[in-house]
């Protein structure tokens, strides 16, 4: 799979671009604040519907503009073309020319995975960020997880709004209630079936990188332990006296732990940067192993900031990706992009919100 063809409209600094592209490395060299991280941006928008940086749909707008497109033609086992609209008022999302209708069929016809700084957040953040990497890997291998998330997620603000209220309907509570239940026990069991799947990924890369320093280990705790309906029921006293549901898949934790201490906690910052590299990495064989072709990469900036060991702990897998005909998009400074790269490589010079290939 790759990204054949991109085409912007009004987006961050872009007035207009379209980039034909080929699969292998794609090196986007520029001083900073021209736009280099701006096309990363707009691939991964037209791969999972969101900014990495974690930004809505008017941020993403060029100044003075009222909406923005992005477009794209994916060549995989066949070629698809996705055109995306997004203003105030009006948004637009089709599928080789007819709309989306469920997101459920539209994701995963572009999958990318981004390195960038702010994956720090995944060690050092609260654990909403790595609830989300779970949500973002089962959404990208699950056609039925999105779906599931967003019920859950609505019977869980129709429950919340209820609880705010003086005097909550207690039978509408009591729908909401199983809803709440019936859905999350089902989000909590694919997370559940996940984490030992990715974690032997994750430890490897950790290995690698951190030649063998230390010994990872990813463990998921659910915020219910054994029974969701028991425990809803007991904890109606503190719902009453917070105004909020106080359990379920929306309050369960990941830890991250070398050595069996909290990565978090304990871990240096180096410590911290390998781990969250070692996730990525993990992220990408998981959906190399379960689809037969790597996903697109998009690393931010990430080269400048790893030092030698580090570097060449991430080389081998992009040397995996550029062999088996995948793509890769990497942002660098004339100064800091990796020598060590295949030599086959194309260059685009970005400056200004112009793209020009070197």
């Amino acid at each position: 799979m790759h990204l054949a063809h991109l085409r912007l409209r009004d987006f961050r600094n872009y007035a207009r671009l379209d980039a034909d592209l080929a699969p292998g490395f794609h090196l986007l060299l520029g001083d900073n604040a021209q736009g280099k991280t701006n096309i990363l941006e707009a691939i991964y928008l037209l791969a999972t519907l969101r900014s990495f940086r974690g930004v809505g749909g008017a941020q993403m707008i060029r100044h003075g503009q009222r909406g923005y497109f992005a477009g794209g033609k994916i060549v995989g086992q066949g070629a698809r073309e996705i055109k995306l609209f997004w203003s105030a008022s009006q948004r637009k999302l089709s599928l080789d020319a007819q709309p989306v209708k469920k997101l459920a069929d539209y994701l995963g016809v572009l999958r990318a995975v981004v390195f960038c700084t702010e994956d720090l957040q995944l060690v050092k953040g609260a654990a909403r960020g790595r609830r989300r990497f779970l949500d973002l890997l089962l959404t990208q291998t699950h056609p039925t997880y999105l779906p599931l998330l967003q019920r859950y997620a609505h019977a869980l603000r129709s429950r919340n709004a209820l609880l705010k209220q003086h005097t909550p309907d207690a039978a509408a509570l009591e729908s909401f209630s199983a809803e709440l239940i019936r859905l999350g026990v089902e989000v909590t069991r694919m997370r559940a079936e996940l984490v030992p799947r990715i974690s032997p990924l994750a430890r490897l890369a950790y290995r690698r990188i951190s030649n063998d320093a230390e010994d990872l280990r990813i463990e998921y705790q659910p915020s219910v332990k054994r029974d969701f309906a028991v425990e809803l029921a007991q904890s109606r006293a503190r719902e009453r006296s917070c105004r909020s549901t106080l359990i379920g898949p929306h309050r369960d934790e990941v830890q991250l732990l070398l050595n069996d201490q909290s990565a978090a906690q304990f871990g240096s910052e180096g410590q911290k940067r390998t781990l969250a590299l070692s996730l990525k990495m993990a992220q990408t064989e998981y959906l190399t192993g379960l689809h037969g072709s790597a996903p697109v990469l998009l690393i931010d900036d990430v080269m400048g900031e790893l030092d030698v060991k580090r570097r060449s702990g991430l080389l081998p897998m992009l040397e995996r990706a550029h062999q088996s005909s995948g793509q890769v998009f990497m942002t660098c400074t004339e100064e800091n992009w990796p020598r060590e790269l295949s030599r086959d490589l194309q260059k685009w010079e970005i400056k200004k919100g112009t793209l020009l290939a070197g």
